[in-house]
C-alpha cells in the first residue's frame, strides 16, 4: 500500500490550477491553426488570429488565458493500492484550488445559487473520483468558464428517436446558442447511461486530446458527421460569421436503460483548459 499525505494533493492541484489558466495545451491550438488557414472570412481569418495571438501572449506574460477563470472541476483516478493520509481528500483538494486561485491571480467566480454570496476563494470545487488499478493518482484539472457551460444541454430521448434525434439535438444546442460560448467550441456529448451518467462523460469527453477521434468507428464517423454540418451553420467565430464555429467533437457512450436514450451536450469555449499530474 503506498501513502501519499493529501499536502501533496493539495500542492499539485494549486500549481495544476495555475497552469491550466495560463497555457492552452498544444492539442488546441493546432487545431485553431489549421482553423485559421482554412477560413474563408476574412473576419473570421481575423479573429482567429486574435486568439492565437492571445494564447501566445498568455503564456508569455504568465496571465489568464481569459478573465473567467471558471468554476474548478476536479477528476481524480486513485489506485486502489493508495493509502490518501494526513486529513480529508476532499478539503484537500479545495485547499489546491483555494491556495492556485490566490497565488494565480484567478478571478474568484464561485457563489451560493441563490443569495449570491461569493464564496470568496473559489471552492467548493467539483470532485469527480474514480478508482482505478494501481498504486498511483492521476489528478486533472479543467476549469469550466460559464459562458459556454450555460450552453450545454440534457435531454431523455425516446429510443425510437435514435441516432438521427441525437444529430438534431445538438445541431438545435449549437444554433440556440449561436454567439453566447465564445466559438469556435468543442463539443463534449454523452449518449447513454443515466441522466447524471450522461453529463459525465460529456464533460469528461472534452478532456480528450482536442480532434482524436472515438476508437469505435461508428462514433468516430459521427464526430465527424456532426463537426461538418455544426460548421456548415455559418456561425463562425465568435458568432461573426464563417466556416469554423466548431473544432472538435467528441462523442463518448455508455450502456442504458431499454426504456431510454439520455444525450448530454457540454459546450466548451476554443478555451478548453484542463492540466493533469499523476502521481
Amino acid at each position: 500500500m503506498r501513502e501519499i499525505p493529501v499536502s501533496v494533493i493539495s500542492e499539485t492541484i494549486e500549481r495544476l490550477c495555475i497552469q491550466a489558466c495560463y497555457h492552452l495545451g498544444d492539442d488546441v491550438k493546432k487545431l485553431l491553426v489549421e482553423a485559421q488557414e482554412k477560413e474563408e472570412s476574412p473576419f473570421g481569418s481575423q479573429i482567429l488570429g486574435q486568439i492565437l495571438d492571445n494564447i501566445d501572449a498568455s503564456k508569455e506574460e504568465q496571465l489568464p488565458l481569459c478573465q473567467d477563470t471558471g468554476m474548478a472541476v476536479v477528476f481524480l483516478e486513485i489506485g486502489q493500492d493508495v493509502h490518501i493520509s494526513g486529513g480529508s481528500l476532499a478539503e484537500a483538494v479545495n485547499e489546491g484550488v483555494r491556495q492556485g486561485y490566490l497565488k494565480g491571480y484567478l478571478r474568484k467566480s464561485v457563489l451560493s445559487p441563490l443569495r449570491r454570496v461569493n464564496t470568496g476563494d473559489n471552492t467548493p470545487a467539483i470532485i469527480h473520483t474514480e478508482i482505478v488499478e494501481g498504486d498511483q493518482v492521476k489528478i486533472t484539472v479543467a476549469p469550466k468558464g460559464f459562458g459556454s457551460e450555460n450552453m450545454s444541454q440534457l435531454v431523455m430521448l425516446k429510443p425510437a428517436d435514435g441516432v438521427e434525434g441525437v444529430k438534431k439535438f445538438v445541431l438545435d444546442t449549437v444554433t440556440k446558442a449561436g454567439a453566447n460560448p465564445c466559438p469556435p467550441i468543442i463539443l463534449g456529448i454523452g449518449i447513454g447511461g443515466t441522466m447524471e451518467k450522461a453529463a459525465y462523460i460529456a464533460k469528461k469527453a472534452l478532456l480528450r486530446e482536442a480532434g482524436k477521434p472515438n476508437s469505435d468507428q461508428e462514433m468516430a464517423d459521427l464526430e465527424q458527421e456532426l463537426l461538418e454540418k455544426i460548421n456548415a451553420t455559418g456561425i463562425g467565430p465568435q458568432g461573426l460569421g464563417g466556416r469554423t464555429t466548431a473544432l472538435a467533437v467528441h462523442i463518448d457512450t455508455f450502456p442504458t436503460h431499454l426504456a431510454g436514450l439520455p444525450v448530454a451536450i457540454n459546450v466548451q469555449c476554443h478555451a478548453a483548459r484542463h492540466a493533469e499530474a499523476v502521481i
